[in-house]
Parts: C-alpha cells; sequence; structure tokens
C-alpha cells in the first residue's frame, strides 16, 4: 500500500496540533510555595572572659604599653615623656579623674588621642576593639591610679 505524497505533513501537523493544545488545556500546576527564609542565624555568644583573666591582660598591656610615656605609676613621667608635647597626661591627677567618664577613658584606650581632640602621640590600640573587657580592666587600671 502507497501513501499519497504530501499526504503524511498535515497528518503530522494535525497530530502535534492536538498534542499542543492537550498540554495546553491541562490545569497549570500550583506553583510551590517558597520555601520559609531561614531563621537568622543566631548572634554568637560573646565569649565568657574571667575577670581575673583580662585583668591580668590588662595590667600587662598596660605595662607594655602605657608605662612608656605614662610611667609605671601613671603620673605621666615614662622614659618617653621628655620628648613628648604635651607631656603625657597624669593620670593620678584626681582633678582629671572626676572630669572624665568611664566611657572617655576607654575611647582613648581603643582609639587614641587624635580621636578625641587630643594628642595624636597617644597611640590607638585597635586590637583592643573586640576586647572589651580588657579595655575595661585596663579603664580600672587606670582609674586605681588616683588612688
Amino acid at each position: 500500500m502507497s501513501r499519497a505524497p504530501g499526504r503524511f505533513v498535515p497528518i503530522f501537523i494535525a497530530g502535534f496540533t492536538v498534542a499542543v493544545a492537550l498540554a495546553c488545556s491541562q490545569a497549570e500546576p500550583e506553583p510551590k510555595s517558597a520555601p520559609a527564609p531561614a531563621a537568622p542565624p543566631a548572634a554568637a555568644a560573646a565569649p565568657v572572659v574571667d575577670p581575673a583573666a583580662a585583668k591580668a591582660e590588662a595590667d600587662k598591656i598596660f605595662a607594655e604599653r602605657c608605662t612608656t610615656c605614662h610611667g609605671a605609676s601613671g603620673a605621666g613621667d615614662g622614659p618617653a615623656s621628655a620628648g613628648l608635647v604635651p607631656k603625657p597626661r597624669n593620670l593620678q591627677d584626681p582633678e582629671w579623674q572626676t572630669s572624665v567618664t568611664d566611657e572617655h577613658i576607654e575611647r582613648i584606650v581603643m582609639y587614641g588621642g587624635a580621636a578625641i581632640g587630643k594628642s595624636p602621640a597617644m597611640p590607638p590600640n585597635p586590637d583592643l576593639m573586640s576586647k572589651p573587657e580588657v579595655v575595661a580592666a585596663v579603664r580600672a587600671h587606670v582609674r586605681a591610679l588616683s588612688n
């Protein structure tokens, strides 16, 4: 049995059209709901720092970084103070101690003198910015110098 030439194409087109029509007439599937957004990660808990360890680190920092200019007793008479203008702050001065807040002292410790409009010779300590308990202990050390 032979087919008539050209008759295959219309049958193919008709079949294709029916298939497309059936595919399009099917109800579209319900869109899947977007997954619920992930909960934000929990804030990392600040490490618990032993107050004695923070004090020990603060005492070491004062001895290594601060005494060069402020002196071991905080009187502003450290070995490097001779060449500094203005002279380093006398941390023992009760008038100064009562004139500044704890926050002010902590800012100076972390950001240096220039950050608060004082001498840029007072260097910042950016490594302490992630150690608030050590900064607080350095501040406590400075406060104790007036006693």
